[in-house]
């Protein structure tokens, strides 16, 4: 299951003391393109720097994403490289030469893998929406999607938008090692972080709650809401090749939960803003600024 490195601390106590420590950062600088692993990431008020900041445009106006994988799967076996000096982004497709971001020769590989055409673009617009495919599993609708059904396709917004780049939601996304332990339990085999592409994965016992805030390196984040999850989980992953559609029943039966305001969902992992930007390393220490016992 988890590994030693992996495994979260006892408790979460005291004031502003260390309580768990930072054990992966990564971001995607193109929307459902494989991840970047980073040592560092530095932390901006509208986010991780380099995240999202480009996506895949469909000629209907909509972003590509995996979320629905006949359209936007073949997305995830394609990389991204953000260059911290000069903020460019390199893509490159499976069987191409590595491109620069916002290039016709990198708008001609991505349309080739795809098979129809698309661009690349990092001008988020107003209204911008996603082709999904719902899961098969009822758990995995989210009640705020109530004409949805299992297995149907729909276009929906992406709220995260408004934040200047291309995030579901909130501009920072994080999963604990002590919430995956569990799943892990619960699935009975290893579960792999990347499944649900976070910025990072913090050593603690579980999932913080709503209003939370906590202090990782420099960067101080407060915690919005539990992420919902969707079908990407459950599809292949670089470092997690193996496809995993029973990963999804065991969210929607152990981790469907009520969000305020908006209903119930499967969720694992939060959405969190910046109350305080700086850079977050893997190894610095996560306190809890103003805890008292």
């Amino acid at each position: 299951m988890t590994s030693p490195a992996c495994r979260p601390p006892d408790r979460i106590s005291g004031h502003n003391e260390v309580v768990g420590t930072v054990l992966g950062c990564w971001r995607y600088p193109v929307k459902s393109a494989a991840h970047e692993a980073a040592g560092q990431l530095t932390v901006t008020g509208e986010g991780v720097l380099g995240d999202r900041r480009w996506a895949v445009m469909d000629e209907d106006g909509t972003v590509v994403s995996a979320k629905h994988p006949a359209r936007g799967g073949r997305l995830l076996a394609v990389t991204a490289a953000y260059d911290d000096e000069t903020g460019a982004v390199t893509v490159t497709v499976p069987g191409h030469a590595a491109h620069r971001a916002g290039s016709p020769d990198a708008n001609t590989a991505l349309s080739q893998w795809l098979g129809r055409r698309v661009r690349l673009t990092d001008t988020v617009p107003g209204g911008l929406r996603l082709h999904r495919l719902y899961p098969q599993d009822a758990g995995m609708v989210p009640d705020w999607h109530p004409d949805a059904r299992p297995g149907q396709e729909a276009v929906t917004d992406v709220t995260g938008a408004a934040w200047g780049r291309f995030v579901d939601y909130g501009p920072v996304h994080l999963v604990t090692a002590g919430a995956l332990a569990r799943l892990e339990q619960e699935r009975g085999r290893p579960v792999q972080p990347l499944r649900f592409r976070p910025n990072l994965l913090l050593g603690l016992p579980g999932d913080p709650e709503p209003g939370s805030v906590l202090q990782a390196g420099e960067v101080i984040l407060r915690v919005d809401l539990p992420t919902p999850r969707c079908i990407i989980p459950s599809l292949p992953h670089p470092g997690a090749a193996e496809p995993d559609p029973g990963l999804l029943s065991v969210l929607a039966r152990h981790h469907r939960q009520p969000i305020p305001g908006r209903g119930r969902a499967a969720v694992l992992g939060c959405y969190a803003t910046v109350e305080k930007p700086g850079r977050i390393t893997v190894g610095d220490g996560i306190r809890i600024p103003g805890r008292r016992d």
